[in-house]
């Protein structure tokens, strides 16, 4: 089999659509100014690499070492460092969020595990990633979300898996603007930016005493 050329891979790069360029436009035309405020758009194409260790095993020591970063040992936690961030899963299980390029994340990350038992997989084209932001972001998501997402529950630096609308996600409380980004399987996407557009019009008009 020939090796491909040097720029192959720029090349399929240039090529890739994200599951949510079809409504970019549409998110843009959604959004909201003023006190009632809230815009969605689509952060395509960033690393994800799913990790599983046992979080008392040298093999962890190794791969925190790697990220510069611990990895979070409860529910909701997150760490970060430089281009990662690291979102708990379960008690031996992680998502390895990243601006860095995804096989070369994997590859070091596997390179920590060196063999010990668990798992290092790059789940990038998976999910995408959706960013809700503004004043009226957490009401919006208050529609069709179970979570008690008030401040003295759930705040900034904070990630869970849940259910926006009837879609499964993993969600993050980024800031206190409020900004969240969700992170929803590829395939369901689309649905929930048409939901989340929904959830939005609302806000357009006064609030109602």
């Amino acid at each position: 089999m020939a090796e491909p050329t040097p720029d192959a891979g720029a090349r399929t790069a240039a090529l890739r659509r994200s599951p949510l360029a079809h409504l970019e436009e549409r998110m843009r035309a959604a959004a909201v100014s003023g006190s009632r405020g809230v815009t969605l758009a689509e952060w395509p194409f960033i690393t994800m690499v799913n990790l599983r260790v046992d979080p008392a095993s040298e093999a962890a020591d190794r791969i925190e070492k790697a990220l510069g970063a611990p990895l979070p040992r409860q529910c909701g936690h997150t760490a970060a460092s430089g281009p990662h961030t690291v979102v708990w899963l379960g008690p031996d299980e992680w998502l390895v969020l990243s601006q860095a390029e995804g096989t070369a994340v994997a590859a070091e990350l596997r390179d920590a595990l060196a063999g010990a038992a668990g798992s290092v997989v790059d789940v990038s084209a998976n999910r995408t990633t959706l960013e809700l932001s503004g004043p009226a972001a957490r009401q919006v998501l208050e529609k069709g979300c179970p979570l008690d997402l008030h401040p003295r529950a759930f705040g900034p630096g904070q990630a869970v898996s849940t259910t926006v609308g009837p879609v499964a996600v993993l969600l993050w409380q980024v800031d206190g603007a409020p900004t969240y980004r969700l992170f929803p399987r590829s395939s369901f996407a689309d649905y929930l930016a048409r939901w989340l557009i929904d959830a939005m019009s609302e806000y357009r008009g006064p609030e109602v005493p």
